[in-house]
């Protein structure tokens, strides 16, 4: 599992995936690892602050590619745009708030990957993830609704 906590800097990444080290790969990189669960519209956004002129179609080729070299996870809520993150490989799942649209990671929801075995028929498939999308309202936006403050505040730089 690779997650902004663990992870090794992006060039060495880089360089492991095959893929070739820029300027604009690195900042994608560090931009999803500071924000995870960011769409590629912020991601670009970050990317510009930090390197100037960048085009939009840049951004996307780079998380392409490095959803394709297992360096980012895409995750695509219903309802929103694709969301980019670093943590990859441990097939874990995501808590949704129908209100800001923040996301949040949580565990593998039974046993082990990946966590979720079909009810009675695989139909002949070799189940290798599971993807889970939990929905509700986050605390923060609970609160707000309510007028009470949150009792489960959400990490700083998660909520909209």
């Amino acid at each position: 599992m690779r997650d902004a906590g663990t992870r090794s800097d992006p060039r060495t990444q880089l360089r492991a995936a095959g893929l070739r080290v820029t300027a604009p790969r690195v900042a994608v990189l560090n931009a999803v690892a500071a924000h995870p669960h960011t769409d590629a519209d912020r991601v670009a956004a970050q990317v510009r602050a930090e390197l100037g002129s960048v085009s939009t179609q840049a951004v996307y080729d780079v998380l392409k590619a490095c959803v394709n070299a297992g360096l980012l996870r895409r995750i695509e809520p219903a309802g929103s745009p694709a969301r980019y993150e670093t943590r990859t490989g441990d097939n874990h799942h995501h808590l949704v708030c129908r209100e800001c649209g923040v996301v949040v990671d949580v565990d593998c929801v039974v046993g082990r990957a990946p966590c979720l075995t079909p009810s009675s028929n695989d139909h002949g498939f070799v189940v290798d993830e599971a993807e889970v999308v939990f929905w509700g309202v986050c605390a923060q936006c609970r609160a707000e609704s309510d007028g009470m403050p949150a009792h489960e505040p959400v990490p700083e730089g998660d909520h909209r």
